[in-house]
């Protein structure tokens, strides 16, 4: 048995000649070329990539203003609704509801003098006793009605404002109902 030796370098194997080295300075051109265009690839997804970043920031942007305004309304409504139940239970009289051709209007005789609630033109006006003129007490309503509710001994009030949604196409409503009892107090 005798030890079978292959070759040290068969044909197509690199074996340092001349040729090889000039093979090898051909793929590294090439290589290059590869890496050039692998650079514009990565540029073209960065870019594509930073423009939809962009475009989610934007609309996330414009949300964010959308819950802003929305959450103030809610808070002026909310205070409105909290004035108007204050103003009903401080009433000493029966309240006077009239409408005429574009405005509602809500009179509740108190201590101090009249209050009158005015819907008009999409704004709720106040204006309280001894007050000379009416202050916008909530712009951007929709549509606001004030309504005595006659329950078995005594008659309510019920408020039901809407307000001018900020979007188009809104997913909730801004709707608000108010109650009150006129001439009750809350102990608390």
């Amino acid at each position: 048995m005798g030890a079978h030796k292959e070759p040290r370098y068969q044909r197509g194997d690199s074996g340092g000649d001349v040729k090889m080295k000039i093979h090898a300075s051909n793929q590294v051109a090439r290589l290059r070329g590869i890496s050039m265009v692998e650079c514009l690839v990565y540029i073209g997804m960065f870019l594509a990539i930073t423009g939809v970043a962009f475009s989610v920031f934007y609309k996330v942007w414009d949300n964010s203003k959308h819950l802003r305004r929305n959450a103030d309304d809610i808070v002026q409504a909310l205070h409105a609704g909290e004035l108007w139940r204050s103003d009903i239970r401080s009433a000493t009289g029966p309240l006077e509801s009239t409408e005429a051709e574009a405005a509602a209007n809500l009179r509740i005789p108190t201590t101090n003098g009249p209050v009158v609630y005015t819907f008009a033109s999409g704004e709720l006006h106040r204006q309280g006793a001894g007050d000379a003129s009416e202050k916008v007490l909530l712009a951007h309503v929709k549509s606001s009605r004030m309504l005595s509710d006659a329950r078995r001994h005594v008659t309510a009030w019920r408020w039901e404002l809407e307000l001018q949604p900020v979007q188009k196409n809104p997913k909730v409503l801004p709707l608000f109902t108010f109650e009150s009892v006129p001439g009750s107090t809350i102990s608390r």
